[in-house]
């Protein structure tokens, strides 16, 4: 069966006034948000596929720390992650497509110099959170983009699930889980928080990388 999701992988994806958008509040603030980000018919069959991994024990808890150190610490970080590959899903691929078309476009206009993205389903449970960190370790610099688009249905803003952002020297920010949101911010500088939500929250978390 044909890729009923195929997406070219290039900054052609992004239109004039997005890529603007998005290249400016990087820039000038460290973070950038973007509504309907992607197609709904991708967003739906990336979110069943979230769930149903969910459902079916196949998402595992999310440690804290670097892999040979990692622990899994509830209190500190509730969500249950499963990292994706190539040839995962038809909806994972383009998925896979359109990051790397950010990934080009990134190098275009930064010269990041990122070589490669890597990405998980992320799913927390009513009541669960992630404590405010940052992304990158303190001996691996190579995450330098953070890039999180939400799966959720119908978000209302009283359920709770906020992305809390606390940009340097300005007043924190929360950003709703409605679904195709994306969220991009520099990895090194932007301290966040998952915040517990009364339902379900479903997410795709990735980082763009540079050589270590």
């Amino acid at each position: 069966m044909a890729n009923s999701f195929a997406l070219p992988a290039s900054t052609d994806y992004f239109g004039d006034a997005l890529q603007l958008d998005m290249l400016t509040n990087l820039s000038t603030h460290g973070w950038s948000q973007h509504s309907l980000f992607l197609p709904e018919t991708l967003r739906l069959a990336l979110a069943t596929e979230c769930a149903d991994l969910a459902a079916s024990g196949a998402l595992k808890s999310a440690g804290v720390g670097r892999t040979a150190v990692l622990t899994v610490q509830p209190a500190i970080r509730g969500d249950q992650i499963l990292w994706l590959n190539p040839g995962q899903s038809q909806a994972c691929d383009a998925y896979l497509a359109i990051m790397e078309s950010l990934r080009l476009l990134l190098n275009q206009h930064f010269y990041l110099g990122l070589e490669e993205y890597e990405s998980h389903f992320a799913f927390y449970a009513p009541g669960s959170a992630y404590l405010r960190h940052l992304d990158r370790f303190r001996d691996d610099d190579s995450r330098t983009v953070s890039v999180v688009i939400y799966l959720n249905q119908d978000w209302l803003s009283d359920q709770g699930g906020a992305l809390r952002l606390h940009p340097q020297g300005l007043a924190s920010l929360d950003v709703s889980p409605i679904g195709a949101t994306m969220v991009l911010f520099l990895s090194a500088e932007m301290l966040h928080e998952v915040m517990p939500a009364s339902r379900d929250r479903l997410s795709l978390t990735g980082w763009f990388r540079r050589r270590a």
